[in-house]
């Protein structure tokens, strides 16, 4: 099932967006060499184990390309997949399919390749309180879609913009004055705007803990690049009173021994700001 976040307006200006990039005034390629009227069809192959996502955007694609499209999804988004597995096979006229297909497998290796690195986290933390988080650092206009992987991936959204939570950080700290000053100003808009906003606010050591614990209205405290014996002390000192966030330098080596702090959360931006595409290909002949 698709987030929220991603509507059919957005899908439907993103794939628009993308066809005119790609196709501009036309596949003169396709043109010059494939009649107008052959059919074909085209097989999704995968090459490289992972998790499998993009499927459900994949045939809004090749409907997109030509209406006459018929898409047999095989695979669904979230399964996990190994080389030689078909996610899909779609039919239709050829020069449709030989339009959508960089475009279908430029979106699917990056999601697929998001979903499988956010399992491979989750798999590292299980059994343990811990959730992974996303970021914002993700590709600009393919938030969305970067989000949507994560979740399918086994993960969970933080914040979609700047715009669904109040976070705190060192630069708004600084210029605030101090993280009493800024949260009280945040407390102070969020009662003056009436917007069901969370509050967060990150810190970087006990003392800015200690702070954040002492400012009403506190909601999650983010424990920005603490080494792992003080982000226990911090986790014990917070007591379960507000929400945690563990964040900064996690990676495959740390994330079990972050998790064993007791966090309630470990965002990652790796997830999406370095992304390793998971290899797969389309395969076309003739119907």
């Amino acid at each position: 099932m698709r987030p929220p976040y991603v509507s059919d307006r957005y899908l439907q200006a993103f794939i628009s967006m993308a066809i005119a990039e790609d196709l501009g005034p036309g596949d003169h390629s396709s043109l010059a060499t494939i009649p107008e009227k052959l059919r074909g069809r085209a097989r999704l192959m995968i090459k490289a184990p992972g998790v499998l996502a993009g499927c459900e955007l994949a045939e809004r694609l090749f409907t997109a390309f030509n209406a006459d499209m018929v898409f047999d999804r095989l695979l669904a988004d979230g399964d996990e997949v190994v080389p030689g597995d078909i996610a899909f096979i779609v039919s239709g006229p050829v020069r449709a399919l030989l339009g959508a297909e960089r475009l279908v497998l430029n979106c699917m290796q990056r999601m697929s390749g998001i979903a499988t690195r956010t399992a491979l986290f989750c798999r590292l933390i299980e059994g343990t309180r811990t959730s992974i988080l996303d970021t914002r650092k993700t590709a600009p206009l393919l938030r969305p879609l970067d989000k949507w992987a994560v979740l399918i991936g086994g993960g969970r959204n933080h914040r979609i913009g700047l715009y669904d939570l109040i976070m705190l950080k060192d630069n708004h700290i600084d210029f605030a004055g101090g993280i009493a000053p800024a949260v009280a100003s945040a407390v102070d808009y969020r009662n003056k705007t009436g917007l069901p906003l969370r509050i967060e606010v990150e810190t970087r050591n006990l003392q800015e803990v200690d702070e954040a614990m002492q400012s009403p209205g506190v909601d999650i405290i983010m424990l920005d690049n603490m080494d792992i014996r003080t982000m226990a002390e911090a986790v014990i000192r917070i007591g379960g009173k507000v929400e945690t966030e563990a964040s900064g330098n996690i990676n495959h080596d740390n994330l079990a021994a972050v998790a064993a702090c007791g966090v309630d959360y470990i965002s990652i931006g790796a997830l999406t700001h370095s992304v390793q595409s998971l290899d797969m290909s389309l395969k076309a002949e003739i119907e």
